[in-house]
């Protein structure tokens, strides 16, 4: 075994770090140096309780992130904090400020905080947050929470790979309920309503209601377990209990009829065709032929349509092999 990969077994948090940003490195050899790295860490991998947390910005998902996170810690919990931020399609760069709302947590010893960039995509999303996960559940840390960017597309990913998905809604979220798409509610395995405190308290047991009419409404994933949801107040620190409750009876429940090994099994396997569709993007835009760039130019001539285009560039690779 290497001697990072030794570190990283022992929490060496500077090894751990530099191990995501090896895998978060778009070079060849980068690449292939991160996965020898994350195939000697691979064995020690699967003993983790992943979370995805999702909701629309200004709802306070860093501000519950670091209240749940410090409650957790204190309770001798190791957490790690894996931040999706939205990288600029333009420049590529990203705003990666999450440590700066977490400064109690990112301060915290028995946690880490890595905002990961998405890299303009829903793959650079799964990818690299998948593979950090990896590095971070062989460090030893008890929970990893995932933080997507907002409500959107990119939840679909990280639902894909953690065990499970909660939802943050504010107070007199009735226009809010209404905005988000039917996909994202059926993604939820819990709806916290946040901000349930002061002059917003009446306003949080009324979008609790209406939430919970809104779940009875969608398929139960599991036969024994119907998401909920429960109101909380991440500034006062109330509910946030409740919640780890919740997430350890979720996880019970989960177990016990078999459900997450199962979930965790068609994970690793959508994470092949996830992989596999990068991959293939990767390879043909880096050899664009002058076959390629004519399809282009057809498209935005409008002489042919993009899944045409698609479909004659797929036929002559394959007949290329």
């Amino acid at each position: 075994m290497s001697d990072t990969a030794k570190k990283i077994i022992g929490g060496n948090r500077r090894a751990i770090a530099k191990a995501i940003t090896l895998i978060e490195s778009s070079r060849a050899d980068h690449q292939t140096e991160a996965q020898e790295l994350l195939s000697e860490l691979l064995p020690h991998t699967g003993n983790t309780i992943r979370i995805g947390l999702t909701g629309v910005p200004g709802v306070g998902k860093s501000t519950f992130i670091e209240a749940f996170g410090t409650m957790l810690t204190k309770e001798d919990i190791r957490v790690a904090v894996l931040a999706v931020d939205p990288s600029s399609q333009v420049s590529g760069g990203s705003i990666l400020g999450d440590k700066t709302r977490m400064e109690q947590l990112a301060r915290d010893e028995r946690a880490f905080i890595r905002p990961t960039p998405s890299k303009g995509t829903l793959g650079g999303t799964a990818r690299y947050t998948r593979e950090a996960m990896m590095v971070l559940e062989a460090a030893g840390f008890d929970v990893i929470i995932v933080e997507t960017v907002g409500v959107g597309q990119s939840e679909v990913a990280v639902a894909d790979m953690v065990d499970m998905f909660l939802l943050l809604l504010s107070p007199g979220g009735g226009d809010e309920l209404q905005g988000i798409k039917r996909g994202i509610m059926e993604l939820a395995d819990l709806v916290i309503i946040n901000k349930a405190d002061g002059d917003f308290l009446n306003a949080a047991e009324i979008a609790m209601s209406d939430v919970k009419n809104a779940l009875h409404l969608m398929k139960a994933k599991s036969p024994d377990w119907s998401a909920d949801a429960m109101k909380i107040s991440a500034l006062n620190k109330t509910g946030l209990d409740e919640v780890w409750k919740k997430i350890n009876q979720f996880i019970d429940i989960m177990k016990k009829n078999g459900t997450f090994e199962k979930r965790r099994g068609q994970q690793i396997v959508s994470a092949i065709w996830s992989e596999l569709n990068e991959l293939i993007r990767e390879r043909i835009k880096k050899g664009k032929t002058e076959e390629i760039i004519a399809l282009e130019k057809a498209v935005k001539n409008k002489e042919i349509t993009p899944l045409a285009a698609a479909r004659e560039l797929l036929n002559s690779i394959f007949e290329a092999k």
